[in-house]
Protein backbone atom coordinates (compact mmCIF):
# COMPACT_ATOMS: atom_id res chain seq x y z
CA UNK A 1 0.00 0.00 0.00
CA UNK A 2 1.66 3.36 -1.11
CA UNK A 3 1.49 6.13 1.92
CA UNK A 4 0.26 9.11 1.94
CA UNK A 5 3.52 10.61 0.73
CA UNK A 6 4.12 8.52 -1.82
CA UNK A 7 0.52 9.87 -2.67
CA UNK A 8 1.44 13.19 -2.22
CA UNK A 9 4.73 12.92 -4.36
CA UNK A 10 2.92 11.17 -7.30
CA UNK A 11 0.46 14.30 -7.06
CA UNK A 12 3.12 16.76 -7.67
CA UNK A 13 4.52 14.86 -10.10
CA UNK A 14 1.37 14.43 -11.90
CA UNK A 15 1.16 17.88 -11.54
CA UNK A 16 4.55 18.83 -13.06
CA UNK A 17 3.86 16.27 -16.31
CA UNK A 18 0.53 18.26 -17.01
CA UNK A 19 2.64 21.61 -16.88
CA UNK A 20 5.05 20.02 -19.18
CA UNK A 21 2.63 19.27 -21.40
CA UNK A 22 0.06 22.52 -21.31
CA UNK A 23 2.48 25.26 -20.55
CA UNK A 24 2.68 26.18 -24.21
CA UNK A 25 6.11 25.93 -24.50
CA UNK A 26 6.70 21.97 -25.17
CA UNK A 27 6.56 23.73 -28.67
CA UNK A 28 10.64 23.98 -29.30
CA UNK A 29 11.22 26.36 -32.49
CA UNK A 30 13.06 25.50 -35.92
CA UNK A 31 13.55 22.19 -34.25
CA UNK A 32 13.05 20.31 -37.91
CA UNK A 33 15.91 22.40 -39.10
CA UNK A 34 18.32 22.08 -35.90
CA UNK A 35 17.75 18.27 -36.11
CA UNK A 36 18.67 18.74 -39.87
CA UNK A 37 22.60 19.95 -38.66
CA UNK A 38 22.66 16.97 -36.10
CA UNK A 39 24.29 13.79 -37.30
CA UNK A 40 24.63 11.73 -34.15
CA UNK A 41 27.84 9.26 -34.21
CA UNK A 42 28.82 6.78 -31.70
CA UNK A 43 30.36 9.00 -28.24
CA UNK A 44 28.84 11.91 -29.49
CA UNK A 45 28.27 14.54 -26.31
CA UNK A 46 25.83 17.55 -26.86
CA UNK A 47 25.35 20.20 -24.78
CA UNK A 48 22.05 21.97 -24.97
CA UNK A 49 22.88 25.43 -23.20
CA UNK A 50 19.59 26.69 -22.46
CA UNK A 51 17.12 23.63 -21.72
CA UNK A 52 14.28 25.08 -21.09
CA UNK A 53 11.25 22.22 -20.78
CA UNK A 54 14.13 19.99 -22.75
CA UNK A 55 11.75 19.73 -26.19
CA UNK A 56 15.05 20.32 -28.41
CA UNK A 57 16.97 18.01 -26.12
CA UNK A 58 14.68 15.10 -26.47
CA UNK A 59 14.01 15.88 -30.32
CA UNK A 60 18.35 15.05 -30.30
CA UNK A 61 17.82 11.98 -27.84
CA UNK A 62 15.29 11.21 -30.04
CA UNK A 63 16.67 11.30 -33.32
CA UNK A 64 19.92 9.59 -31.78
CA UNK A 65 18.14 6.37 -30.88
CA UNK A 66 16.15 6.20 -34.44
CA UNK A 67 19.93 6.46 -35.77
CA UNK A 68 20.65 3.41 -33.48
CA UNK A 69 23.31 5.37 -31.61
CA UNK A 70 22.15 4.92 -28.18
CA UNK A 71 25.22 6.13 -26.39
CA UNK A 72 24.68 9.93 -27.32
CA UNK A 73 24.74 12.05 -24.30
CA UNK A 74 23.31 15.21 -23.22
CA UNK A 75 24.18 17.89 -21.03
CA UNK A 76 21.00 20.20 -20.25
CA UNK A 77 21.58 23.64 -18.20
CA UNK A 78 19.20 26.42 -17.48
CA UNK A 79 20.04 29.09 -15.13
CA UNK A 80 16.01 28.74 -13.93
CA UNK A 81 15.45 26.31 -11.76
CA UNK A 82 11.80 25.37 -11.92
CA UNK A 83 12.23 24.74 -15.89
CA UNK A 84 15.25 22.48 -14.66
CA UNK A 85 12.65 20.17 -12.90
CA UNK A 86 10.46 20.18 -15.23
CA UNK A 87 12.62 19.15 -17.87
CA UNK A 88 14.02 16.60 -15.73
CA UNK A 89 10.55 14.70 -15.64
CA UNK A 90 10.01 15.53 -19.44
CA UNK A 91 13.48 13.85 -20.08
CA UNK A 92 13.12 10.80 -17.74
CA UNK A 93 12.98 8.11 -20.08
CA UNK A 94 16.61 8.90 -21.55
CA UNK A 95 17.99 8.62 -17.94
CA UNK A 96 21.27 8.32 -17.72
CA UNK A 97 22.35 10.23 -21.05
CA UNK A 98 21.00 13.80 -19.67
CA UNK A 99 22.43 15.50 -17.23
CA UNK A 100 21.36 18.63 -15.87
CA UNK A 101 22.78 21.67 -14.33
CA UNK A 102 21.40 25.33 -12.51
CA UNK A 103 23.94 27.32 -14.53
CA UNK A 104 24.43 30.56 -16.60
CA UNK A 105 25.07 29.20 -19.84
CA UNK A 106 28.65 31.44 -20.14
CA UNK A 107 29.53 28.47 -17.30
CA UNK A 108 29.49 25.92 -19.74
CA UNK A 109 33.07 24.81 -20.02
CA UNK A 110 33.69 24.74 -16.00
CA UNK A 111 30.06 22.60 -16.33
CA UNK A 112 31.46 20.51 -19.00
CA UNK A 113 35.38 19.94 -17.22
CA UNK A 114 33.16 18.50 -13.99
CA UNK A 115 31.74 16.07 -15.85
CA UNK A 116 34.60 14.79 -17.30
CA UNK A 117 33.82 15.83 -20.68
CA UNK A 118 36.58 17.08 -22.91
CA UNK A 119 34.77 19.04 -25.21
CA UNK A 120 31.58 19.08 -27.13
CA UNK A 121 30.25 17.50 -30.74
CA UNK A 122 26.87 19.85 -30.64
CA UNK A 123 25.95 22.98 -28.90
CA UNK A 124 22.71 24.63 -29.05
CA UNK A 125 21.36 27.43 -27.49
CA UNK A 126 17.60 29.08 -27.84
CA UNK A 127 17.97 32.48 -26.71
CA UNK A 128 15.42 34.77 -25.05
CA UNK A 129 12.38 34.44 -22.79
CA UNK A 130 10.54 30.78 -22.75
CA UNK A 131 6.82 30.59 -22.88
CA UNK A 132 6.66 28.84 -19.14
CA UNK A 133 8.39 32.16 -18.02
CA UNK A 134 5.34 34.53 -20.18
CA UNK A 135 2.83 32.51 -19.28
CA UNK A 136 3.35 32.29 -15.21
CA UNK A 137 1.76 35.67 -13.99
CA UNK A 138 4.13 36.00 -10.76
CA UNK A 139 7.44 36.06 -12.95
CA UNK A 140 6.14 39.64 -13.63
CA UNK A 141 7.71 38.71 -17.76
CA UNK A 142 4.00 39.56 -19.19
CA UNK A 143 2.57 42.66 -20.01
CA UNK A 144 -0.81 41.36 -18.73
CA UNK A 145 0.63 40.13 -15.13
CA UNK A 146 -0.80 41.55 -12.30
CA UNK A 147 2.86 40.74 -10.41
CA UNK A 148 5.25 43.02 -10.15
CA UNK A 149 7.83 43.11 -12.76
CA UNK A 150 10.53 40.69 -11.68
CA UNK A 151 11.30 39.23 -15.09
CA UNK A 152 14.74 37.35 -13.56
CA UNK A 153 15.37 34.55 -15.45
CA UNK A 154 17.17 33.23 -11.94
CA UNK A 155 14.74 34.31 -9.29
CA UNK A 156 17.62 33.30 -6.63
CA UNK A 157 20.00 36.50 -7.90
CA UNK A 158 20.03 39.86 -8.60
CA UNK A 159 18.01 42.41 -8.63
CA UNK A 160 14.59 42.41 -10.29
CA UNK A 161 12.71 45.12 -13.05
CA UNK A 162 10.97 46.31 -10.55
CA UNK A 163 13.79 47.03 -8.26
CA UNK A 164 15.37 48.97 -11.91
CA UNK A 165 12.14 50.93 -12.17
CA UNK A 166 12.31 52.40 -8.33
CA UNK A 167 16.04 52.96 -8.21
CA UNK A 168 17.42 54.32 -11.43
CA UNK A 169 17.61 57.77 -12.68
CA UNK A 170 15.13 59.01 -15.76
CA UNK A 171 18.33 59.04 -17.77
CA UNK A 172 19.29 55.58 -17.06
CA UNK A 173 16.13 54.18 -17.61
CA UNK A 174 16.20 56.02 -21.47
CA UNK A 175 19.84 54.42 -22.40
CA UNK A 176 18.32 51.18 -21.03
CA UNK A 177 14.74 51.56 -23.11
CA UNK A 178 17.09 53.07 -26.54
CA UNK A 179 20.10 50.34 -26.39
CA UNK A 180 18.35 47.21 -25.17
CA UNK A 181 15.03 48.28 -26.72
CA UNK A 182 15.55 50.17 -29.45
CA UNK A 183 12.44 52.36 -28.52
CA UNK A 184 12.73 55.80 -30.65
CA UNK A 185 10.74 56.92 -28.03
CA UNK A 186 12.31 55.84 -24.99
CA UNK A 187 13.17 59.65 -23.39
CA UNK A 188 9.26 60.08 -23.39
CA UNK A 189 8.70 56.37 -21.99
CA UNK A 190 11.51 56.92 -18.97
CA UNK A 191 9.88 60.16 -18.19
CA UNK A 192 6.31 58.72 -17.95
CA UNK A 193 7.84 55.79 -15.82
CA UNK A 194 9.85 58.10 -13.36
CA UNK A 195 6.71 60.20 -13.13
CA UNK A 196 4.23 57.76 -12.69
CA UNK A 197 6.64 55.64 -9.77
CA UNK A 198 7.13 58.77 -7.94
CA UNK A 199 3.44 59.00 -7.61
CA UNK A 200 3.35 54.76 -6.39
CA UNK A 201 1.27 54.09 -9.69
CA UNK A 202 3.40 50.98 -11.29
CA UNK A 203 2.77 48.60 -8.87
CA UNK A 204 2.33 45.49 -11.35
CA UNK A 205 3.69 44.15 -14.80
CA UNK A 206 -0.08 45.91 -16.32
CA UNK A 207 0.85 48.77 -14.67
CA UNK A 208 4.03 49.52 -16.09
CA UNK A 209 2.37 48.03 -19.69
CA UNK A 210 -0.09 50.78 -19.50
CA UNK A 211 2.52 53.64 -18.47
CA UNK A 212 4.57 53.19 -20.98
CA UNK A 213 1.28 52.62 -23.82
CA UNK A 214 0.18 55.95 -22.18
CA UNK A 215 3.25 57.73 -23.58
CA UNK A 216 2.72 56.96 -26.61
CA UNK A 217 1.41 59.89 -28.72
CA UNK A 218 -2.04 58.61 -29.91
CA UNK A 219 -1.72 58.38 -33.58
CA UNK A 220 1.51 56.16 -32.79
CA UNK A 221 -0.41 54.18 -30.50
CA UNK A 222 -3.55 53.13 -32.76
CA UNK A 223 -0.92 52.44 -35.18
CA UNK A 224 1.67 50.09 -33.69
CA UNK A 225 1.24 46.68 -34.66
CA UNK A 226 2.21 45.69 -31.55
CA UNK A 227 1.41 46.56 -27.87
CA UNK A 228 3.91 49.98 -27.43
CA UNK A 229 5.40 48.49 -24.44
CA UNK A 230 6.80 45.36 -26.24
CA UNK A 231 10.33 46.74 -26.49
CA UNK A 232 10.11 48.46 -22.96
CA UNK A 233 9.78 44.92 -21.09
CA UNK A 234 12.55 43.67 -24.01
CA UNK A 235 14.92 46.39 -22.41
CA UNK A 236 14.23 45.89 -18.67
CA UNK A 237 14.42 42.32 -19.15
CA UNK A 238 17.31 41.88 -21.20
CA UNK A 239 19.03 44.39 -18.41
CA UNK A 240 17.90 42.30 -15.71
CA UNK A 241 19.30 38.91 -16.80
CA UNK A 242 22.04 40.55 -18.46
CA UNK A 243 21.44 39.13 -21.60
CA UNK A 244 23.39 40.25 -23.84
CA UNK A 245 27.09 40.32 -22.19
CA UNK A 246 25.49 36.70 -21.45
CA UNK A 247 25.35 35.66 -24.73
CA UNK A 248 28.93 37.41 -25.84
CA UNK A 249 30.57 35.15 -22.82
CA UNK A 250 28.87 32.15 -24.00
CA UNK A 251 29.97 32.29 -27.63
CA UNK A 252 33.69 32.68 -26.59
CA UNK A 253 33.40 29.72 -24.60
CA UNK A 254 31.37 27.64 -26.53
CA UNK A 255 33.08 27.58 -29.25
CA UNK A 256 36.61 26.63 -26.95
CA UNK A 257 34.64 23.51 -26.00
CA UNK A 258 33.77 22.18 -29.77
CA UNK A 259 35.17 19.20 -30.82
CA UNK A 260 36.77 19.13 -34.25
CA UNK A 261 33.32 18.93 -36.71
CA UNK A 262 31.49 19.80 -33.57
CA UNK A 263 28.48 22.52 -34.52
CA UNK A 264 27.20 25.16 -32.90
CA UNK A 265 23.41 26.24 -33.12
CA UNK A 266 22.31 29.90 -32.12
CA UNK A 267 18.49 30.59 -32.17
CA UNK A 268 17.87 34.11 -31.47
CA UNK A 269 14.37 36.55 -30.96
CA UNK A 270 14.97 39.58 -31.80
CA UNK A 271 17.86 42.02 -33.26
CA UNK A 272 20.22 42.60 -30.92
CA UNK A 273 20.62 38.99 -30.01
CA UNK A 274 20.89 38.28 -33.48
CA UNK A 275 23.66 40.92 -34.57
CA UNK A 276 25.70 39.51 -32.06
CA UNK A 277 25.83 35.97 -33.08
CA UNK A 278 26.20 37.57 -36.51
CA UNK A 279 29.29 39.37 -36.31
CA UNK A 280 30.78 36.58 -33.59
CA UNK A 281 30.28 33.98 -36.36
CA UNK A 282 32.31 36.00 -38.75
CA UNK A 283 34.86 37.23 -36.73
CA UNK A 284 35.74 33.53 -35.77
CA UNK A 285 35.35 32.75 -39.98
CA UNK A 286 37.86 35.33 -40.98
CA UNK A 287 41.38 34.18 -41.46
CA UNK A 288 42.81 37.00 -40.44
CA UNK A 289 42.20 40.93 -38.37
CA UNK A 290 44.05 42.63 -41.82
CA UNK A 291 42.71 44.79 -44.20
CA UNK A 292 41.79 42.70 -47.29
CA UNK A 293 44.69 44.31 -49.48
CA UNK A 294 46.94 41.96 -47.11
CA UNK A 295 48.16 38.58 -48.76
CA UNK A 296 46.55 35.98 -47.25
CA UNK A 297 50.10 34.86 -46.83
CA UNK A 298 50.44 37.55 -44.24
CA UNK A 299 47.60 36.36 -41.98
CA UNK A 300 48.31 34.86 -38.50
CA UNK A 301 45.42 33.86 -37.50
CA UNK A 302 43.53 31.13 -39.25
CA UNK A 303 39.59 30.92 -39.07
CA UNK A 304 37.85 29.39 -36.31
CA UNK A 305 34.92 28.46 -37.23
CA UNK A 306 32.79 28.05 -40.73
CA UNK A 307 29.52 29.14 -41.30
CA UNK A 308 27.02 27.04 -42.36
CA UNK A 309 23.92 29.55 -42.78
CA UNK A 310 24.61 31.97 -45.18
CA UNK A 311 21.26 33.86 -44.31
CA UNK A 312 19.75 33.05 -40.84
CA UNK A 313 16.89 30.14 -40.98
CA UNK A 314 13.83 30.93 -40.52
CA UNK A 315 10.33 29.09 -39.32
CA UNK A 316 8.47 27.82 -42.03
CA UNK A 317 4.23 29.11 -42.17
CA UNK A 318 3.42 26.29 -40.95
CA UNK A 319 4.94 26.39 -37.47
CA UNK A 320 4.20 30.00 -38.10
CA UNK A 321 0.61 29.27 -37.94
CA UNK A 322 1.24 26.79 -35.37
CA UNK A 323 2.98 28.90 -32.72
CA UNK A 324 2.77 32.38 -33.12
CA UNK A 325 5.94 33.09 -30.73
CA UNK A 326 7.96 31.03 -32.99
CA UNK A 327 7.49 33.98 -36.13
CA UNK A 328 10.50 35.88 -35.19
CA UNK A 329 12.40 33.02 -34.36
CA UNK A 330 16.41 32.95 -36.48
CA UNK A 331 18.58 29.99 -36.67
CA UNK A 332 22.48 30.53 -37.34
CA UNK A 333 25.01 27.81 -37.35
CA UNK A 334 28.60 27.51 -37.42
CA UNK A 335 31.19 24.48 -37.22
CA UNK A 336 34.85 23.93 -35.81
CA UNK A 337 36.41 22.49 -38.92
CA UNK A 338 39.19 19.46 -38.66
CA UNK A 339 36.71 16.43 -38.29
Amino acid sequence: MRSMTDEGNAGERNNATRAVRTAGMHLPVLTEEVLSFFEPAPGFRCLDATLGLGGHSEALLRKARAAGVPDVQVLGIDRDAESLALAQIRLEDFSPAVHFRHNLFSECAGVLAGLGWEGADFVLADLGVSSLQLDCPERGFSMQADAPPDMRMDRSRGKSAADLINSLSTQDLRGIIRNCGEDPLAGRIAGAISAARDKGRIRSARDLAGVVAGAYPPGRRAAARRHPAVRTFQALRMTVNDEIDELRRFLRAATGLLRPGGRLLVIAFHSLEDRAVKHFFREQAAKCDYPRNVPDSACAREATLRILTAKPVRPGAAERAANRRAASARLRVAELPGA
